[in-house]
């Protein structure tokens, strides 16, 4: 899929009675309870344009956990905002939404006997120990942690932001090459956890969740697009705030190139402090 216009994504001013949004809209904070925490996405998502969330902050002592998905109910046209999406909005139909957990977020398809472990298009599907067939013409790139884009079916998106990152400190490059390798928990701080949808025919679509850069699989097949689809975050229970991460498609900004050139240079981002740059430079290479 060909790249488009990079959309700034924000919340919708539609939202859960217990929401209170940035200035910005891009960071979303339930203030009190565990519930009504609902949000929503200003603008309807395109095919392929994935809505990118990270986990800011957590309340201990509740449990459950961020919940993500898309909806074709314009936020504009709820009399009110469901104290839960899970199963208030999905209830009402037209909504797709599910729990992130703590682990088993990947979907596996059930393989009915005697059709072996292929996949509708014909491809072999791994996840089971195999070894991937060396004559396999499929040009899905093979390998997780060097790819520069994540590819879902003919959707092809910058890997850069997907993976969250720790916060600055002593232990970070130790922390980050969790995350690369979605080592921890999905519902950690500073995780990214985003959903998009692909075409699948005409006026229909898949849903996926991407969690730290790994796409989950199709969490719902069949979605139908006659109607424009908004994306659906959660902040309930343990998850306290989430903060909406931008997505660049086409060609980087400079300042996304000038911290991709000084990253790739260095050992680990914290070393940049050792540079003789401007500090909001250095502030930029270590936070984005």
């Amino acid at each position: 899929m060909e790249p488009f216009p990079d959309q700034f994504m924000e919340f919708h001013p539609i939202h859960g009675t217990n929401v209170q949004l940035d200035p910005l809209s891009t960071q979303a904070t339930r203030v009190e309870s565990f519930a009504n925490g609902v949000c929503f996405s200003k603008h309807p998502l395109k095919p392929g344009e994935i809505f990118l969330v990270e986990i800011e902050d957590k309340e201990l002592g509740w449990c459950g956990h961020l919940r993500i998905g898309l909806t074709a109910k314009d936020p504009m046209s709820l009399e009110v905002v469901p104290e839960y999406s899970i199963p208030e909005l999905t209830d009402q139909g037209d909504s797709w939404v599910f729990a992130i957990t703590r682990n088993h977020n990947k979907i596996v398809e059930e393989v009915e006997e005697g059709e072996g472990e292929q996949d509708p298009a014909g491809g072999h599907r791994l996840g089971q120990g195999e070894e991937e067939n060396e004559g396999d013409t499929n040009n899905k790139p093979k390998t997780f942690f060097t790819d520069s884009h994540l590819y879902i079916e003919n959707v092809r998106i910058p890997r850069d932001k997907l993976v969250g990152r720790s916060r600055p400190g002593r232990y970070s490059h130790i922390l980050d090459d969790l995350y690369k390798t979605n080592a921890l928990p999905p519902t950690a701080r500073r995780s990214r956890i985003g959903v998009l949808y692909v075409s699948k025919g005409p006026h229909l679509a898949d849903m996926h969740i991407v969690i730290n850069g790994e796409d989950m699989g199709p969490s719902a097949r069949g979605i139908p697009t006659t109607e424009p689809i908004y994306a659906v975050v959660d902040v309930f229970a343990a998850t306290k705030c989430v903060r909406i991460v931008q997505v660049e498609y086409g060609f980087s900004s400079l300042q996304t190139l000038c911290r991709k050139t000084i990253q790739k240079h260095i050992v680990h981002r914290m070393a940049i402090d050792w540079l003789a740059l401007p500090e909001a430079l250095k502030h930029y290479c270590k936070y984005e």
